[in-house]
């Protein structure tokens, strides 16, 4: 290449060896110099050369090289030869800039040299596994970075991944290997799990993975562990899983440093998802519990914020009562999000934070299952990406332009097998009794870490009655008798003012309720516990009654009940202020998976939340209540979320924006003299806290061409005419564009209609309202109107000529050239593009070529050159950022 001749004016070989003066020769003597030489002559002259920026060019030049000799089979393998000599250049940033090139080398390989099968293979994947152990930190952030491209290209041969790559990862994860290699290696084993299949997973990286789980050297490999848990489960499927993994992250879930247990908090929906729903039940909700009540603030967040997506994991697709009216049946297919999501970004500490993806960080914008059935995991993952991704939509990110809109859209996620996401959290906190209590505690031998795996409950007809809840005891009692659980509760009953204590007596409570199941003489501490704010009880019902109204079967009674917590203002106070959001936005897939017969469990939790004091909980309902209408049905959607749905349209902005957004969505809902009563109301919708927020009007705009169909002609002209007449007078043109959509659909709904004087009527008030108007930019909003009309064949253009043509014509006199300019680009372009008017025998054929020819003589250059030709563009959209329509 060219820019390879010019090296050396910037290199130290062309400094004079006998004189401290610098000969500069032309550029032309290097260009002559360098033709002489062929590309490989070049690449072995710079090669050499002890400037390292040469060096540098040469790595990043070798794809150009390639391409230059790739005829010569026998060149391109000196090429890859010399690209195997570079390799071992003393230059890290040489080494780096080499690595960098290599994926796109291998595509060239695989594209343009077939008949070099074994390239890659040969010169180009050695360099790769090497440089993983590079001592360099850039080199072998690079190199990995490549070898998951190269994975993910499916440009490794399978027979290379098994004998060249797997082993030296597993060579780098040996005890005695460098601390930072092997916390790299063991991510790169994580990473590529779902690359290479179940079958390599399972023999060459499982064996070491569940190793590395109990390194007890470094607590930073058992946190990449635990981070990266969820996708080794997900590939190699349900029996590996509870084989293999599960007694690992039983123990890493009880991990002595803090920042382990959040990452097993983190990833715990998709474990879950590669269980059985009896080890689901048995052993994970308990395993949770312990997470819960964890001692660490940190680690407490992480479980409560996993807790919703955990208990959607118990979703069964034959009972969760997932449609909406009985003749309308609504599979999960039918409502997949179109949005993209947004999300905010946690801290991360990891390097590998780019290739995870966490669900619970879609919170603020919107925010898979192998047991039995491969249906049934694909139903469990669509459960809860479905019912929480709306809860606070995308759509919302791509109106305020407020943040970066880098999440994966839902087919990714689903790819993804949602991935966890390591934290920057790096401190450890250990475990000791300072820690957990806050003030002293009788000893009571009794272990909530769960390290053991099979304490679950033996008999099986307990075990029928209470669907299978685990029974946190000690790995030195198989059960606890009634009396001594009773002293339990007795001795914690001091500390019942420290919600970590209450949320343990709560299990304690529960395996009480196994033993004496008519509680009328339970002591004051249970009576406590039974009635306590978690419960969010504000009705007239018994403390009994009360409880017996969370009751249900779905999931583990334990789980639900910690879920309902979530509101209790203790909650925010000792574990995260935003406990109350995370809970809204899980309620949807909460809901879905118990289904619309236990929302008797759920009502008075989401109506807590819906009179939450900060706006954000109140926004995450808002934008999700129209899913949650969908699976409730209507009679309850009528008795239970219109009231809520009313209070969110006189809300702030920040939460009306959600209910506006999926307006339609939800009226389409309601009966239709429920419907109709909003019919009042959209007319608020213009009024806004900050009257430049146009968003706000352009989003009530796009809904109202929804509602369209929902409507009768006389309702539509009646109600909705009004608002889109002041719409199409916006300050703000995006608002103005979306309104000639909206006026041009209403035209053809009212021309569809059986009587036809709603449609004469509102033309001939477009007439006068815009054609006839004083302002220029009226009679243009005129000719917008008339051109989307013609665009989208609103109108039968016999009745359009007669209607709205000769008043459109008219304006062909306008003292003002812009209006003029759009006329003529509206005949021409649009208007004479229909064959009604082309048509010689057509009697408004000859007033429309006179009208063309009248601009085409206009005084402004302008009109003349679009009335005379056609311009490139044809779309109404480019017309917006002229300057002759954008007045915003």
């Amino acid at each position: 290449p060219a820019d390879l001749s010019l090296w050396g004016s910037v290199g130290v070989d062309d400094y004079s060896s006998e004189s401290d003066v610098i000969i500069i020769p032309s550029a032309l003597d290097f260009v002559s110099q360098d033709e002489m030489l062929t590309p490989l002559g070049r690449l072995d002259k710079y090669a050499a050369s002890e400037n390292i920026f040469n060096r540098q060019m040469v790595a990043r030049s070798l794809l150009d090289t390639l391409k230059e000799v790739s005829d010569d089979e026998r060149d391109c393998i000196a090429v890859l030869e010399r690209i195997s000599r570079l390799a071992d250049d003393s230059e890290p940033t040489v080494r780096a800039e080499l690595m960098e090139q290599v994926p796109h080398i291998a595509v060239f390989c695989q594209e343009n040299r077939p008949s070099i099968p074994y390239a890659f293979s040969k010169y180009l994947l050695p360099i790769v596994v090497r440089y993983l152990a590079d001592q360099n930190n850039q080199v072998r952030k690079t190199s990995q970075a490549a070898l998951l491209v190269l994975l993910e290209q499916e440009l490794i041969e399978r027979y290379d991944v098994e004998t060249k790559v797997c082993p030296v990862l597993i060579e780098l994860t040996v005890p005695d290997s460098n601390d930072d290699v092997k916390t790299e290696a063991v991510a790169i084993m994580c990473k590529m799990a779902s690359m290479v299949g179940k079958d390599i997973t399972e023999r060459l990286i499982l064996p070491r993975f569940c190793e590395m789980c109990c390194d007890c050297r470094m607590f930073h490999v058992r946190k990449v562990c635990a981070a990266n848990f969820g996708d080794i489960c997900s590939v190699v499927g349900q029996q590996a899983t509870e084989e293999m993994l599960l007694p690992r992250f039983f123990q890493l879930c009880s991990d002595n440093v803090w920042g382990v247990r959040k990452a097993c908090a983190e990833c715990f929906m998709a474990v879950s998802c590669a269980t059985s729903q009896e080890v689901r039940r048995t052993k994970l909700s308990t395993l949770f519990i312990s997470l819960i009540s964890d001692p660490s603030r940190w680690v407490r967040q992480a479980a409560f914020q996993s807790l919703g997506p955990f208990i959607s994991t118990f979703a069964n697709p034959s009972s969760s009562g997932h449609f909406f009216k009985e003749e309308e049946s609504k599979n999960t297919e039918d409502h997949r999000f179109s949005e993209e999501d947004g999300r905010t970004e946690p801290p991360s500490d990891a390097d590998f934070s780019d290739f995870t993806i966490k669900l619970e960080n879609t919170m603020e914008d919107q925010n898979p299952v192998p047991s039995n059935s491969q249906s049934e995991t694909d139903y469990q993952t669509e459960t809860f990406v479905r019912c929480t991704l709306s809860s606070e939509s995308c759509g919302e990110i791509a109106d305020e332009n407020e943040q970066s809109s880098s999440f994966c859209s839902l087919a990714m996620l689903q790819e993804s097998g949602l991935r966890s996401q390591e934290t920057s959290l790096s401190e450890q906190e250990l475990y000791n009794s300072f820690h957990f209590w806050r003030t002293p505690l009788p000893e009571i031998d009794i272990d909530l870490e769960l390290q053991q795996t099979d304490q679950i409950m033996p008999d099986p007809e307990i075990r029928e009655g209470t669907k299978d809840v685990t029974v946190p005891v000690s790995s030195n009692i198989t059960m606890a008798t009634r009396k001594e659980l009773e002293e339990m509760i007795e001795n914690l009953e001091p500390h019942i003012d420290d919600p970590d204590v209450k949320g343990i007596v709560k299990i304690f409570v529960y395996i009480y309720d196994l033993f004496a199941p008519h509680m009328q003489n339970i002591d004051s501490t249970l009576r406590y516990i039974h009635n306590d704010s978690d419960l969010s009880t504000n009705s007239s019902f018994s403390p009994e009654e009360e409880r017996k109204s969370k009751v249900q079967d779905v999931v583990p009674q334990a789980l639900l009940d910690q879920y309902l917590s979530m509101t209790d203002p203790s909650r925010a106070q000792t574990v995260d202020t935003e406990i109350a959001k995370h809970c809204a936005y899980s309620l949807p897939g909460v809901a879905l998976t118990l289904g619309r017969q236990n929302w008797h469990c759920l009502k008075d939790t989401y109506e807590t939340l819906a009179s939450d004091m900060q706006w954000k909980v109140r926004r995450t309902l808002a934008f999700s209540i129209h899913e949650l209408a969908v699976i409730l049905g209507d009679q309850l959607t009528a008795g239970d979320l219109v009231p809520v749905f009313n209070g969110f349209l006189k809300d702030l902005d920040e939460v009306r924006i959600g209910v506006l957004k999926h307006l339609h969505d939800f009226l389409k809902l309601l009966h239709l003299d429920k419907r109709r009563e909003y019919l009042y109301q959209l007319q608020e919708f213009l009024v806004t806290d900050n009257s430049r927020n146009w968003r706000f009007r352009y989003e009530l705009a796009e809904q109202l061409i929804l509602l369209l169909e929902l409507y009768s002609a006389r309702d539509v002209y009646d109600y909705l005419r009004p608002i889109a007449l002041s719409l199409c007078a916006d300050k703000v043109s995006s608002v103005r564009w979306i309104s000639y959509k909206l006026v041009s659909e209403m035209i053809k709904k009212l021309h569809m209609a059986s009587t036809s004087a709603f449609v004469v009527d509102l033309m001939n008030e477009l007439i006068e309202k815009f054609c006839r108007c004083p302002k220029w930019s009226g009679r243009q909003t005129f000719v917008f109107i008339c051109q989307t009309v013609i665009e989208d064949d609103c109108l039968p253009m016999d009745q359009f000529a007669v209607q709205l043509l000769p008043h459109l014509l008219h304006l062909a006199s306008d003292r003002v050239p812009n209006v003029r300019v759009l006329l003529a680009k509206t005949l021409r372009q649009t208007l004479l593009e229909k064959e009604y008017f082309l048509n010689s025998a057509n009697s408004h054929q000859e007033v429309v070529e006179q009208t063309i020819m009248a601009l085409q003589m206009d005084d402004d250059n302008d009109v003349k050159y679009f009335a005379s030709i056609h311009p490139a563009s044809t779309k109404i959209a480019d017309d917006a950022m002229s300057t002759a329509s954008s007045t915003y």
